[in-house]
């Protein structure tokens, strides 16, 4: 007769014993207090009709997305395989999982109720308070979602600022592309890379149109105040260059987008820097609050003017000319264009190029959309950022905590 031997160690005793995952690590920074009270909000049940927690369906869904998982098919599968994803999701190791129907319903639940907006602030304010964004400097961009559902022709399409229509943009090698879908707008922080304000849009929308409210949700996202707005050529519009300057008291650093202009202004070279009247580009001298300081090229020795200095000033300190924020706030920017403090503040605009393929190419961005409707798609995308953050929040306790061990 054999007699079963009895377990020494439970499956949760088993669990403990291991390397925590990096699932285990991301899910313990985070708190869904605030979602699940949104949903209560909502009138939505906690409980679903197999007896799921909205907060194991939520670890799921998180889940998801640190496995790169494409399906809601995809996610039952390794569930009701991987006793261990059960377990870190909160679910019965040795019971059942919820169904692919009971994970639509959920999404959608949780969609309805835009439930995940606030975990996302939450996030933004805690990597803010461990010092793991530099937010004087915020990079802005948007970047194409394709669309799930089947593209339609341009003269069909529902303009209702809702639905998913055509998009065209150039690529990073200067290459035309088109795409049926959405568009993603975020902010991001320099230092860490992480978005700290985004919006969901058709894929038509103007980059500039949305400035607007990225600023705001930027501002209304962090404790700290900007001092410089990094965007592209795209976002070059004077009433963003005002808005910033006036509302944000800050300054937007954007090249200059000639559109087929064939002279510069007059009186100033291609980058706003002012031309002598001898016609020689002038030297810059500094500048600050808003002020910008240029000297004669001939005194500085720059040039070689036939007339001299005494042609435009009797001073030997040569001429020197102003240029003031508040006299064009697009053309005149603090520091001037071309200068290598304005082209170093620049260069930390790709901040935001490397966060898109990081989501991308690792938690699903575009290979998991998988939903329909301008709405699941923003779930679906926050989603993502909140993985994002969530990993780097839990790396750097992680790495805090060893260091106080040592």
């Amino acid at each position: 007769m054999n007699i079963r031997q009895g377990y020494v160690f439970s499956f949760e005793d088993a669990i403990n014993l291991q390397p925590r995952s990096r699932l285990e690590i991301i899910l313990s920074t985070l708190d869904f207090d605030d979602v699940i009270t949104a949903l209560a909000k909502n009138n939505e049940q906690h409980r679903g009709p197999t007896g799921y927690s909205v907060e194991h369906k939520i670890k799921a869904l998180i889940a998801m997305r640190v496995y790169n998982m494409a399906t809601f098919t995809e996610l039952v599968e390794r569930l009701t395989h991987d006793p261990v994803l059960r377990y870190n999701c909160g679910f019965d190791v040795f019971g059942k999982v919820p169904s692919i129907a009971t994970f639509s319903r959920f999404y959608e639940q949780l969609t309805q109720a835009e439930a995940l907006e606030e975990l996302f602030k939450q996030l933004v304010n805690t990597a803010e308070s461990m010092g793991l964004l530099d937010t004087s400097s915020i990079a802005i961009d948007a970047s194409k979602l394709n669309a799930a559902e089947k593209s339609v022709p341009r003269k069909n399409i529902n303009d209702d600022g809702q639905s998913a229509n055509w998009g065209s943009k150039l690529d990073t090698n200067g290459n035309q592309i088109t795409w049926f879908g959405y568009k993603l707008h975020i902010a991001t922080d320099v230092k860490s890379e992480l978005p700290v304000a985004l919006s969901i849009t058709p894929a038509s929308t103007n980059d500039g149109i949305m400035a607007e409210s990225i600023l705001k949700e930027c501002s209304n996202n962090l404790n700290s105040k900007p001092q410089y707005y990094l965007m592209d050529a795209g976002y070059d519009q004077k009433s963003i260059y005002e808005l910033i300057r006036k509302d944000y008291k800050a300054q937007a650093i954007i090249p200059l987008n000639h559109r087929g202009a064939k002279e510069p202004p007059e009186g100033l070279d291609w980058d706003a820097t002012p031309i002598c009247s001898a016609g020689y580009r002038m030297t810059y001298w500094g500048g600050s609050k808003g002020v910008n300081k240029f000297r004669c090229p001939h005194v500085m020795g720059k040039c070689d003017c036939p007339f001299g200095s005494s042609w435009c000033s009797d001073s030997n300190y040569g001429m020197v000319i102003k240029t003031r924020a508040r006299q064009d706030s697009r053309l005149f920017t603090v520091p001037h264009r071309g200068t290598s403090n304005w082209k170093l503040l620049y260069n930390k605009r790709t901040s935001v190029e490397r966060c898109f393929g990081r989501l991308k190419e690792h938690l699903g961005l575009e290979t998991g959309l998988n939903v329909r409707g301008i709405k699941k798609v923003k779930t679906h995308v926050y989603l993502s950022i909140i993985t994002m953050i969530a990993s780097v929040i839990a790396v750097n306790k992680d790495k805090s905590s060893a260091s106080i061990a040592a």
